[in-house]
């Protein structure tokens, strides 16, 4: 049996599939049609979300514990014991991000990891794959940062994958596979940075100009 691997992943997200793996641990490849997207340029914060980011109350960091994040977006939710992050997906986007090609964003309260989410950045398409919380409002705040990122760095596609409520609070859209795959192609062979140096800049940019 052949074990999931970063090469593997790279070739998936690039022909617009990627992996979920079952109960038992098995793995499927899916490239959903209708495709959901968070279209980077209209993203607002909710009104609700403004006073919060103001407030400052979680530190972001990014890529400073991924392997953590993916840990805990494994976990089974409140609305299912299931999950399809398996410890073979996990090794393998570990290994991904080693390589420089995943990322996490990550909500701190008092030096404790209590939100943040993941996913897999090639050319200009960001992946996005899970997020979590262990205190309100961490992984909202996370992704906020993330979207202020993709923006700043002139990222073209947020890709989602299926629509669900969570991600239609963000404003995710539904667009067909081929428009999806005419996007996607476009992105992966623009060029964009998603650094450390740069998301430091920006969050002192945030920490010195109120959010309206």
């Amino acid at each position: 049996m052949t074990v999931l691997s970063a090469d593997d992943l790279i070739y998936g997200y690039i022909n617009g599939i990627f992996p979920m793996a079952d109960a038992d641990g098995t793995l499927y490849w899916y490239a959903p049609d209708p495709r959901a997207i968070i279209p980077i340029d209209t993203y607002k914060p909710a009104k609700s979300l403004r006073s919060l980011l103001n407030k400052q109350q979680f530190e972001i960091r990014l890529d400073y514990d991924f392997r953590g994040v993916m840990k805990a977006c494994a976990m089974p939710r409140k609305d299912s014991e299931d999950t399809w992050i398996s410890e073979e997906i996990i090794n393998a986007y570990t290994s991904l991000h080693e390589m420089g090609f995943a990322h996490s964003v990550e909500a701190y309260m008092d030096n404790r990891l209590v939100g943040g989410l993941y996913g897999v950045s090639i050319g200009a398409a960001f992946f996005g794959e899970s997020m979590f919380y262990s205190e309100p409002n961490a992984s909202k705040v996370a992704f906020h940062y993330l979207m202020e990122l993709l923006r700043k760095q002139n990222f073209e596609l947020l890709d989602t994958q299926f629509i669900n409520d969570n991600v239609k609070r963000f404003g995710a859209i539904e667009i067909t596979k081929y428009q999806y795959m005419k996007l996607l192609k476009k992105a992966i062979n623009r060029k964009a940075r998603f650094t450390e140096t740069e998301v430091e800049h920006l969050f002192k940019e945030q920490a010195n100009q109120p959010i309206s």
